[in-house]
C-alpha cells in the first residue's frame, strides 16, 4: 500500500457538524431538507477534487464518477456507498466533536453531561483503540459516525485516487443517500444512471470487517377496532381495542423471538409501537430472520395469537397486514462470489485479516443487491452507533479509506480482458 496524504479526519470533523438527522413521520424525500445541506458540501468537495460530474439530484441523492484509469476494457464498474443522514433516535443538533489524541484507554468523561462515560469496563472493544486518536461527541448529541465515518473515508480515497492517475482502476461510482435510517435509503435511486455493476456500502464498525449477510425483514401492523360505550352503561358491551392491543402484546413469547432474548442467527418478532384509544388501536411490528422462509414462520405466529386474542372478543376485529422490507444480501452475494473475495484480498492487502460476518439488521446494500447491485457491507470504524457513547478514530477511517482504494486496484488486476 502507497502512502496516502490522509484527508480523513478534517473531512470527518466537518461532516458531523451538519445537522442531517432523517425522520420517519415525514412523508417527503428526502424525509429532512437539512440533508441537502451535506449533501451540498460533498459535491462542492468532489468537484474541487475534479469530478465534475458530481451533483446533488432532487430527491437529495448524490452521484459522482472517478473516471477509469486502466486500459483494460472489461472492468466491472464499481459503487461505494455511504449514507448522509443519523439515526433520529438521539438528536443530531450542534454536534460537538472531541478528538482524544493518542488515547490511553483510561474512562472518557464527556464534557457537555459528564454523566455519560464511555470505558472500557462497558465497551470492551475500546481496547483496540488504545493508542488511536479517538472521537467522540460531547455528551448531548449522538456523533454521527454512522455514516459519516463511510463519507470521510470514501471521500479520502476519491481525493487520493483523483489526485494520482497512475494508480489502475476501472470506473468508480459513488453514491451518497438520504434517509437510511429509516428504511428509505434507496427509494428513489435511479440505477440506470448509476450504472454500476457490484458495489459496496461503507457502513461498517470494527476494522478488517465484511459483511455478507443481513436479516430479511418484514413490517407487520395490527389495526383493531374496538366498541366504544359510554362507560356508565359499558357492562358486558365495551371491547377496548388499546386493552386488546395489550393482551396481543402480552402474549408474545418471553424466552424467545425478541431481539432482548436473541442472538446470533435467531430471528425476531418485536413490537416497535402501539398507538390509540378506546375504540382504535394500532400495533406495528418489525419481523427479522437470517431465513427468509422464517419470517412466515413469525407472521403465521403473530396471526394465531392475534386469532386467540380476539376469540374473548367477539364484536371487534383486528386486521394483520404484512409489508415486504428487504431480503437477506447473501441470496444474491452468493451468486458473485468475487465481490466479497475482491473484498478481502483488499483488506489482507493492508496489513489486516478479513472478518466475515452477518448484520443483525439490513444496510442500504441489502435492498441494492436485489435492485441488481450486488453489494456487501465493508467496515468505516463507526462503533456504538445510534447514541450519546458513539466513536470512532482516525485510524480506523484511513484504514477504511486504504481499503476503498485497495478493492478499486483490485477489480482492475482480476480482469483479464
Amino acid at each position: 500500500m502507497t502512502s496516502i496524504n490522509h484527508t480523513v479526519k478534517d473531512r470527518f470533523l466537518r461532516y458531523v457538524k451538519i445537522d442531517t438527522q432523517s425522520d420517519a413521520s415525514s412523508d417527503s424525500i428526502p424525509s429532512t431538507p437539512k440533508q441537502k445541506n451535506l449533501g451540498k458540501v460533498l459535491v462542492k468537495e468532489l468537484l474541487e477534487m475534479g469530478i465534475i460530474d458530481a451533483h446533488l439530484d432532487e430527491w437529495g441523492y448524490v452521484y459522482a464518477t472517478i473516471p477509469a484509469t486502466t486500459d483494460k476494457k472489461d472492468v466491472p464498474v464499481i459503487c461505494f456507498c455511504s449514507h448522509m443522514d443519523t439515526a433520529p433516535d438521539c438528536t443530531g443538533t450542534n454536534v460537538r466533536p472531541i478528538v482524544h489524541e493518542k488515547w490511553d484507554g483510561s474512562d472518557i468523561l464527556l464534557p457537555d453531561d459528564p454523566e455519560i462515560v464511555i470505558s472500557i469496563k462497558k465497551r470492551p472493544a475500546l481496547k483496540d483503540q488504545i493508542g488511536k486518536d479517538l472521537i467522540t461527541a460531547s455528551g448531548t448529541t449522538l456523533l454521527g459516525a454512522d455514516n459519516k465515518s463511510g463519507l470521510a473515508a470514501i471521500m479520502d480515497a476519491a481525493n487520493h485516487l483523483m489526485a494520482h492517475p497512475e494508480i489502475q482502476h476501472g470506473k468508480i461510482r459513488l453514491l451518497f443517500t438520504p434517509d437510511e435510517e429509516i428504511g428509505r435509503g434507496v427509494q428513489k435511486v435511479d440505477m440506470e444512471k448509476l450504472g454500476a455493476d457490484f458495489g459496496y456500502t461503507v457502513d461498517g464498525e470494527a476494522v478488517g470487517s465484511l459483511e455478507n449477510e443481513t436479516f430479511s425483514a418484514d413490517g407487520a401492523k395490527i389495526e383493531i377496532q374496538g366498541v366504544s360505550i359510554h362507560p356508565g352503561f359499558a357492562k358486558g358491551k365495551m371491547e377496548h381495542a388499546m386493552k386488546i392491543a395489550a393482551a396481543i402484546i402480552d402474549r408474545l413469547p418471553k424466552d424467545r423471538l425478541s431481539p432482548e432474548s436473541t442472538s446470533g442467527k435467531e430471528g425476531f418478532l418485536h413490537p416497535t409501537s402501539i398507538s390509540g384509544m378506546l375504540e382504535k388501536a394500532t400495533i406495528t411490528f418489525i419481523v427479522r430472520d437470517f431465513v427468509t422462509a422464517n419470517l412466515e414462520k413469525h407472521e403465521d405466529l403473530l396471526q394465531k395469537i392475534i386469532d386467540e386474542v380476539m376469540a374473548d372478543y367477539p364484536n371487534s376485529t383486528a386486521k394483520l397486514t404484512i409489508t415486504e422490507q428487504y431480503r437477506n444480501m447473501k441470496e444474491v452475494l452468493d451468486l458473485h462470489p468475487q465481490v466479497v473475495t475482491n473484498a478481502a484480498k483488499a483488506i489482507e492487502r493492508i496489513g489486516l485479516t478479513p472478518i466475515p460476518s452477518s448484520i443483525r439488521g439490513g444496510t442500504d446494500g441489502s435492498r441494492l443487491s436485489f435492485m441488481g447491485l450486488p453489494c456487501p457491507n465493508i467496515f468505516a470504524g463507526e462503533y456504538a452507533f445510534h447514541g450519546k457513547e458513539e466513536y470512532t478514530s482516525v485510524q480506523d477511517m484511513e484504514k477504511s479509506a486504504e481499503m476503498i482504494i485497495e478493492i478499486a486496484k483490485v477489480w482492475a488486476e482480476e480482469t483479464t480482458g
